[in-house]
């Protein structure tokens, strides 16, 4: 018949459980309420570098670093009101000085009445578990670091396409907070149509392993927060943790360089037009001159009654738009550097309001200006043909009646000019391409007048906008730098 726990008959349990405690490579050892080592197994020698001679009837202060001295007396405290102290974390010191990290665990001692006479302690050796876990937690910082302090976006999402991580250049880059993406599928950061193929493209490549993008990189479209649509070069690598697949991708913006691109493109541009324009001066500007002056003389020949007079006048006006058409080409094709000087916003545009009350079609158009700024730092020339341009291009979205509003305003270093008119506002489609050369709503417009306003703003540093609140009407703004003179 076997005996309780599995002892055989002729086995002394006690002898046993001596046997189990010397084999333990975990240091078990006995000490009494005042903290007198009582046992002391070879776990504790290996553990400690003590043998059982040199702690048996020593007290266990020994082993307690002195940054902890208060430790003993509150575990003996809590041993005494039969507490017992469970696994915790704590450091011992050998008897060679050095230190080891332990997880200590005790618990009472109780004789035949139930009394507590001491207690056991198990201290398990965690110091290379603990080495192993700081050098991973600082391997883990430093690519933390490394991925925080990135430039580009970094995005890990999992073989369901769930984002895992989203770094700081990522949320800057697309507006999401860290918070707003994780577990979220990664298509939310594309536009159509890549929102709807992403998922049938990552599972194809799952089950098949055609690249596409893994590995190779390539220009993608992002969409921001906003709705903002934008180009982006993805290169995406493939990991796997404990079997599982993960994808991570390291995203480029390339806002900054396609509109570099594009500008020069558009310098490249205009120093063809430049060339075109000074052909067009030469050739054309000085016989339209001499041609204009003979209908001129023929003109002021005919009767004023005559069939003929009102074409040679009309012949004049369309020679006088055709001359206007080659000066704002000029204009925009070379513009001319500004001769900076202190002006005043407020009064150079009243002056040329004044001077645009004397034109019957501005006959019934009211301007309104408010608010003021400091001098700004410009050409007084170059910007009455913006102002000029603009309030032209106000007064005629409101079929020549309504009143224009300009208000200045200030803003850090710059000066701040809105114009709004009441006109009807102007499709998104063709706000895109306001700015670009002749591209006109109107009947018989060149389409150089925003794009050369925005060449002459650009001239002076600064910067012109278009927008069309939900209200109603369009607003103008030009923000110009404030002149060093100002006070």
């Amino acid at each position: 018949m076997a005996e309780p726990f599995g002892f055989t008959l002729g086995v002394d349990p006690a002898r046993v459980l001596a046997a189990l405690i010397e084999s333990s490579n975990d240091a078990i050892i006995a000490k009494d309420l005042n903290g007198i080592v009582l046992t002391w197994n070879r776990g504790a020698e290996r553990m400690y570098g003590y043998g059982a001679a040199e702690m048996i009837g020593r007290s266990v202060a020994v082993l307690m670093p002195p940054e902890h001295p208060d430790e003993l007396a509150v575990i003996l405290a809590r041993i005494r009101r039969g507490e017992r102290v469970e696994p915790c974390e704590t450091v011992r010191i050998r008897k060679d000085g050095s230190r080891v990290d332990i997880s200590l665990q005790i618990s009472p001692i109780e004789n035949e009445r139930g009394e507590i006479v001491g207690a056991s302690a198990i201290g398990r050796n965690i110091s290379s578990t603990k080495r192993a876990l700081q050098a991973q937690e600082a391997s883990e910082a430093r690519w933390r670091a490394i991925i925080d302090c990135a430039v580009d976006g970094i995005v890990v999402i999992n073989a369901a396409g769930a984002i895992e991580a989203f770094n700081p250049a990522a949320q800057r880059m697309f507006g999401y907070a860290e918070h707003d993406v994780l577990g979220k599928n990664v298509n939310m950061l594309m536009p159509s149509p890549y929102h709807e193929e992403h998922d049938r493209y990552l599972a194809h490549y799952l089950e098949t392993g055609e690249q596409k993008i893994i590995g190779i990189g390539r220009e993608v479209t992002g969409l921001r927060r906003n709705g903002e649509v934008f180009p982006v070069h993805l290169s995406v690598g493939e990991m796997q943790i404990a079997g599982e697949r993960h994808f991570t991708g390291i995203l480029h913006d390339l806002t900054a360089r396609v509109r570099l691109e594009a500008q020069v493109r558009e310098q490249a541009a205009l120093a063809r037009l430049g060339e075109m324009a000074a052909v067009i001066a030469h050739e054309v500007k000085n016989p339209l001159t001499a041609v204009r002056g003979a209908v001129q003389v023929i003109g002021s020949r005919l009767p004023p009654d005559s069939r003929e007079a009102p074409v040679a006048r009309e012949i004049v006006a369309r020679l006088d738009g055709l001359n206007g058409l080659i000066e704002d080409l000029l204009l925009f094709a070379r513009t001319p550097h500004p001769r900076l000087a202190a002006v005043d916003v407020s009064s150079l545009l009243q002056l040329v309001c004044d001077l645009l009350a004397t034109d019957p079609s501005f006959s019934g158009v009211q301007v309104e200006i408010s608010g003021a700024g400091r001098p700004v730092a410009a050409d007084a020339e170059l910007l009455k043909i913006v102002f000029q341009n603009l309030l032209i291009n106000a007064a005629q979205a409101m079929q020549g009646h309504g009143t224009i509003r300009a208000i200045i305003t200030e803003e850090r270093d710059t000066t701040l000019l809105s114009i709004a008119d009441q006109g009807p506002g102007i499709a998104p489609d063709v706000r895109e391409k306001l700015f670009q050369p002749f591209q006109t709503t109107k009947a018989r417009g060149t389409g150089l007048g925003l794009a050369t306003a925005r060449r002459l703003i650009e001239a002076h540093a600064g910067t012109i906008t278009v927008e069309c609140p939900s209200a109603g009407g369009t607003v103008v703004t030009v923000q110009l730098p404030m002149s060093s003179a100002a006070p």
